[in-house]
Formats: structure tokens, C-alpha cells, sequence
């Protein structure tokens, strides 16, 4: 009886292991076709991060299509993208505070909706393959015009734009582009 035991626990070990195996392999794999990519801005004392997996166009057609126009998207591929900054920062005039935030956006054709939400570390969709996103943990939203352009963005991308004292998020992929205006100047304290 013992050795049945012991069989069965060395059994069990093998199964998961080759399980966690499994779904390393597949992980890895599902990067690959959507590589993760770190951004980093900094100037003086102000640095924002931003976490994000990077897909690719592969001859689709992506917003309206792939990326569904009035639905909340994970602003990229994988987990939802995170976004990090350690000021207080103002954006369109609204503050959204010091801290470490998952970046949602609600794409349409003219205007996007740009959103922080204070939960982060997540998967990106849920099992029924919508955004994995919890509304009532949103600090800011956020709407841009978003523009068409003749040049195709084959993979999407988000870069940091230098615009006089300010900045811009940039997010780019096929033949749209959003621009988020961050305005980081230190605030007067009342």
C-alpha cells in the first residue's frame, strides 16, 4: 500500500510538472507574437514607466475590426498595460495623482477614451474575452481625438513626444494615432 502511495504522489508531481512545463511553453510562445516593452521617460526628478505587449498588424484590418470600435480595449496585447509615474501629473486638466495604474482606452474613429484604473497586474481580457477591467476602480478618463494618417504603424506603439514644456503619450498602431497631452509642471500647494 505504501509504495502505491508513493507512486501516485511521484505520479501527480510528474503531471503538474509537465503541466507548469505546458503552459511555460505556451506563454512564451503567445509573447512572442506580441513582444512586451518597457518605456521609460524621465526629465529631472519625474520618471514614467509604461508596461505594455506590442502586436502586430499582420495585413488586418485592426480598429473597427480586430480592436472593436465603443469597447474597452487593453490598450495592447497579453496583460493589461500599466502605466507609472512618480509626480502627480495633469492631464486635459484633471490630476491623476502619483502611483502605478492599468491603462485601458475605448478606441473610436474620431475620439478615444483614455483610462486609468487603480487595479494592476492583471490579464488583459477575462475568460469571455472582454476587457479584464473593473469600471469602478477607474481615477481618470480621459478623451482625445485620435487621427488617420497615411503612414501604417505595423506594430502598435507607445512613445513619449516632447512637446515644448510638455509631453505627450503617443499611441500608434496602423493608421492611427492618439496623442495624450501630460502636463507635469510642479503644481502650487494651497
Amino acid at each position: 500500500m505504501k509504495k502505491f502511495v508513493i507512486y501516485s504522489l511521484i505520479g501527480i508531481a510528474v503531471i503538474g510538472v509537465l503541466a507548469v512545463i505546458v503552459i511555460y511553453v505556451q506563454l512564451r510562445k503567445t509573447k512572442s507574437f506580441s513582444p512586451e516593452d518597457n518605456i521609460v521617460y524621465s526629465q529631472d526628478d519625474l520618471s514614467i514607466k509604461v508596461f505594455y505587449n506590442r502586436p502586430y498588424k499582420k495585413e488586418r484590418q485592426v480598429f473597427g475590426a480586430l480592436v472593436p470600435y465603443d469597447k474597452v480595449w487593453r490598450t495592447g496585447a497579453n496583460e493589461a498595460t500599466t502605466f507609472e509615474t512618480n509626480k502627480d501629473l495633469i492631464i486635459e486638466g484633471k490630476t491623476l495623482k502619483a502611483g502605478k495604474y492599468s491603462l485601458w482606452t475605448i478606441p473610436r474613429q474620431e475620439i478615444w477614451t483614455v483610462i486609468f484604473n487603480s487595479e494592476y497586474g492583471q490579464w488583459g481580457i477575462n475568460s469571455k474575452g472582454e476587457a479584464n477591467r473593473q469600471p469602478e476602480k477607474d481615477v481618470l478618463s480621459i478623451d482625445v481625438s485620435s487621427v488617420q494618417q497615411d503612414q501604417i504603424f505595423e506594430q502598435f506603439t507607445i512613445s513619449f513626444e516632447k512637446t515644448g514644456e510638455d509631453l505627450e503619450m503617443v499611441l500608434a498602431w496602423d493608421k492611427t494615432l492618439v496623442a495624450l497631452p501630460i502636463t507635469f509642471k510642479q503644481m502650487s500647494s494651497e
